[in-house]
């Protein structure tokens, strides 16, 4: 299999973990992503929210800017823009075009909301903590389908 790609499935494992870990927490804590209630959060559980953001948007940025392309390579499908990537990925059954959209919307809403738009950063938060699942799912598939050309991942 590409060396390239072997090294992005690492990361992917890599952000995985952590953004699980984070989810985790984040459930154990039973947050309610209530404004008032972030007020009275500590400086750790604020860091947790702020880390599983980063995290979930770092993934979902690099499966869709390097691996989903990689994934494409080595099977021989051939593409020449990123709509294409995206089409033909939705057509491998790894992910829903609109469901990515969404994720890709609501994770540019989050880079840009401030502190005065609190109620709104805390509801895409709390969209991205309860899409967990979704995503991890495309990530079982991403490997799925990496499987098909490689037995060793």
């Amino acid at each position: 299999m590409n060396q390239i790609l072997i090294k992005q499935l690492q990361k992917v494992n890599t952000h995985y973990k952590a953004l699980k870990e984070y989810k985790d927490y984040i459930e154990n804590s039973k947050f309610s992503f209530a404004v008032d209630e972030f007020g009275v959060l500590d400086v750790e559980q604020k860091g947790v929210l702020e880390a599983y953001l980063k995290r979930f948007s770092s993934l979902q940025d690099y499966l869709g800017a390097k691996v989903f392309g990689s994934l494409l390579d080595v099977s021989g499908i051939t593409y020449n823009k990123m709509s294409e990537v995206l089409t033909l990925i939705e057509k491998e059954g790894i992910i829903d075009f609109d469901k990515w959209i969404e994720f890709r919307s609501i994770r540019n809403d989050l880079e840009h909301d401030y502190p005065d738009e609190l109620e709104d950063a805390l509801r895409d938060l709390k969209f991205c903590v309860d899409s967990f699942d979704e995503l991890e799912a495309i990530v079982l598939r991403v490997f799925e389908f990496a499987r098909r050309y490689d037995a060793s991942i």
